[in-house]
């Protein structure tokens, strides 16, 4: 059972963090290019959550080459990954996502760029 059932399960409402959680869903399987139910499993099976950046990246997709994208693909993931916590409490708000991607924003580059 995935956190965000059992969450709604346990409580009967839908809250603001379940749809924190339910965005970092979606950022991954935008990067994956499939749903992230493995990566998922594992994280809430296993005290290591190490996973490997590039195995987060959709294989079907060039690698990133420039290292502006690389940083920038690195705070989605850890912004992604800190939605999935499995305490609602420590998870982000989206105001605070916003803020942290906003700030990115303020930096042209490839990925957030119009």
């Amino acid at each position: 059972m995935s956190t965000l059932t059992a969450e709604l399960a346990y409580t009967m409402a839908a809250t603001k963090k379940c749809d924190v959680y339910s965005f970092g869903i979606l950022v991954l399987e935008v990067l994956m290019g499939k749903h992230p139910g493995d990566i998922i499993s594992r994280i809430q099976t296993h005290t290591d959550h190490s996973i490997s950046f590039m195995h987060l990246l959709d294989p079907r997709l060039s690698s990133p080459t420039s290292q502006g994208t690389l940083n920038e693909l690195s705070t989605i993931v850890k912004v992604a990954m800190s939605c999935l916590r499995t305490k609602p409490e420590y998870r982000p708000t989206m105001r605070s996502i916003a803020q942290v991607l906003e700030m990115k924003s303020d930096h042209p580059s490839p990925l957030l760029s119009p």
